[in-house]
């Protein structure tokens, strides 16, 4: 990978986080180019990167390998036409990090012989500890599969789905997911503050419930389940409180919740950048 250069057109959060990363993994600064419209972002990504910068989208794609598009999916459409030439004279690997656009709608701006990578990322890969799924069109390569695969493990973890179709229950897991979490957190810590602790005593508590409890998932070989009956004592305080989880319905509550998230990530990718 580190031979690679990777070009990123958008230099947003996402991005920054991205490039982040890449240099925390060992790529050098020098193979990294940025493209965006606003000089404040650029500069600052310099100052703070030492990455290579420019206004221009076609100075990314004539120094890159690999074109990473960060911008907003409502953009993409006009960035991709504009770029297309040039990346069907280059052929690089095209990896769309842009929400809601297809593979279809990638191929019909750029070519149909692009070889495009299209993931979703989500939020807490803007602290290096996001969750990520990839497809890959029948252009991509081995080879390519690795460097994509390499870019988004550098924010957190890569794993690769068979349909482009699965990429709409990955935005209603993982995708929206950490705000299922922080709603959770919010209850916790609201309830909490009414019970009499301090809202600092309340979110460092619950914050750091949240962390031990992914943390012991992570690093565990047992299912959600069998670590929740293992912190559940007979008659006790958890148990009351999964129980009243349970009579309230909340396993087809989440159940509902996640259905409906992907059901409007499909509706999303039919109109968003469609032509």
């Amino acid at each position: 990978m580190k031979t690679n250069t990777i070009g990123f057109i958008g230099g947003g959060n996402m991005a920054s986080s991205l490039l982040s990363g890449l240099i925390a993994s060992g790529h050098s600064p020098k193979q990294l180019w940025v493209s965006d419209i606003n000089q404040e972002t650029l500069s600052s990504l310099a100052a703070n990167l030492q990455v290579n910068i420019t206004s221009s989208n076609d100075e990314v794609i004539n120094h890159s390998d690999v074109v990473v598009l960060a911008v907003k999916p409502q953009a993409l459409q006009l960035v991709a036409k504009n770029a297309a030439a040039l990346i069907k004279q280059r052929q690089p690997l095209v990896v769309s990090i842009a929400a809601g656009i297809t593979q279809n709608s990638l191929i019909e701006w750029l070519g149909n012989d692009t070889a495009i990578v299209r993931c979703m990322p989500n939020t807490p890969a803007l602290v290096l500890t996001g969750a990520t799924a990839l497809h890959a069109n029948d252009r991509v390569t081995a080879e390519q599969r690795d460097l994509a695969e390499n870019i988004l493990r550098s924010v957190g973890i890569a794993l690769w789905v068979e349909l482009e179709s699965e990429l709409d229950t990955v935005t209603a897991v993982s995708g929206s997911g950490p705000a299922y979490y922080f709603l959770l957190m919010e209850a916790m810590e609201k309830v909490a503050v009414e019970l009499g602790l301090s809202e600092a005593t309340a979110r460092l508590l619950v914050q750091q419930t949240a962390l031990g409890a992914a943390k012991i998932a992570l690093e565990s070989s047992e299912s959600p389940e069998q670590l929740r009956k293992r912190v559940t004592s007979p008659g006790g305080t958890t148990q009351q409180a999964i129980e009243t989880f349970q009579q309230g319905g909340f396993a087809e509550l989440v159940a509902k919740a996640i259905h409906a998230a992907r059901d409007r990530s499909i509706e999303m990718s039919k109109h968003t950048g469609n032509s």
